[in-house]
């Protein structure tokens, strides 16, 4: 069934989440996908399925580390950080999107203006 929110569209996740480390340092999972649902506006919504894969695939990258921690309520809590290759790419990523929407931008436009 449909919530009506959009999906993360494919590559974004990890621009989303190394954006997130680069501003607010080292967080744990559950940290990570409530900042970007918040700066969504609460239009995306992560479930454990879909973030913790991707923290993986950005680990095994090198783009970012993780360390075992206490978490707010004293749990134990998996704390995620971005390394100097993540910002790295993180700066590639930003730029490879603002491209890209530029791009899809203009095809988002009436017919009437690609003219």
């Amino acid at each position: 069934m449909s919530t009506g929110r959009p999906d993360v569209l494919h590559g974004t996740l990890a621009l989303m989440i190394l954006r997130t480390l680069d501003s607010l340092g080292s967080l744990h999972g559950y940290g990570i996908a409530r900042r970007i649902e918040q700066i969504s506006g609460d239009q995306l919504q992560l479930n454990q399925g879909t973030l913790y894969p991707a923290l993986l695939k950005l680990e095994q990258m090198g783009w970012i580390t993780s360390k075992w921690g206490a978490s707010e309520n004293n749990r134990r809590a998996r704390y995620y950080t971005i390394s100097r290759a993540g910002r790295k790419q993180l700066k590639a990523e930003a730029e490879n999107w603002s491209r890209t929407s530029a791009i899809i931008g203009r095809f988002a436009k009436s017919s009437e203006d690609l003219v």
